[in-house]
C-alpha cells in the first residue's frame, strides 16, 4: 500500500479535553465535555479517540506537550477532518493542524529524536 501521509506519524501518550468547538463562520459549540486520547501525532496533524461525537469540519484550540522537555509545547488550532466509528462504540478522529508556524517544526524534530533515543 502506498503511503500518502506527508509526515511520519509518531506514537503519543497525550490526553486532551475539548471544551468548545468552532467554525470559521462564527458557529460555536460550547460545553462539549469531550476527553480525548491522542494516539499518534505528526507535523501535520493528530489522531485521537473519544467516546464523544465531534463534528467533522470544526476546529478546537489545543496545547500539546511532546516528550519530557518543558519547552517542547505547541499551541495550535486543530481541524477535525475525518471520523470513524470503532467497534467498541468510541470514535477515531483524524485532525490537521491549522495555522501553526513552520518554525515550530523543531518541536516535532526534538520529539522524534527523543523517541529514537528511548528505542536504543
Amino acid at each position: 500500500m502506498e503511503e500518502k501521509r506527508r509526515h511520519k506519524r509518531m506514537p503519543a501518550e497525550l490526553y486532551l479535553y475539548v471544551s468548545s468547538l468552532f467554525k470559521q463562520d462564527n458557529v460555536k459549540v460550547d460545553n462539549v465535555q469531550a476527553p480525548i486520547e491522542v494516539t499518534d501525532i505528526s507535523k501535520s496533524g493528530i489522531g485521537f479517540k473519544s467516546a464523544s461525537i465531534l463534528p467533522v469540519g470544526y476546529y478546537f484550540n489545543a496545547r500539546l506537550v511532546l516528550g519530557t522537555k518543558v519547552d517542547s509545547s505547541l499551541n495550535c488550532v486543530v481541524q477535525i477532518v475525518r471520523s470513524q466509528l470503532l467497534e467498541n462504540g468510541a470514535y477515531k478522529y483524524g485532525c490537521q493542524f491549522v495555522g501553526h508556524a513552520s518554525v515550530l517544526d523543531y518541536v516535532f524534530d526534538e520529539y522524534e529524536k527523543e523517541l529514537k533515543a528511548k528505542e536504543e
